[in-house]
């Protein structure tokens, strides 16, 4: 796989975030997580400043309600 595409949870602070940079300057496509509006798109802008396409969704994975569905949709219905 040439150019993977990661999914991060818990991707704010921390571990998660540390593997969203380092995934970033390795080239893949990050998809972070986290539960903090603020700060995932000051994430998302980090991360693209390194040149990683990346898409940040805002989801509490403790719960259900807020990762059930078949079909991650960001940005005004792309898919990344």
């Amino acid at each position: 796989m040439s150019n993977p595409v990661v999914l991060i949870t818990g991707a704010l602070t921390g571990i998660g975030r540390a593997t969203a940079l380092a995934f970033a300057k390795e080239g893949a496509s990050v998809v972070a997580s986290g539960r903090r509006e603020a700060e995932g798109k000051a994430l998302a802008a980090e991360l693209r400043s390194l040149g990683a396409e990346v898409a940040f969704i805002r989801a509490d994975v403790r719960h259900a309600r807020w990762i059930s569905g078949d079909t991650i949709r960001v940005d005004g219905g792309s898919k990344l």
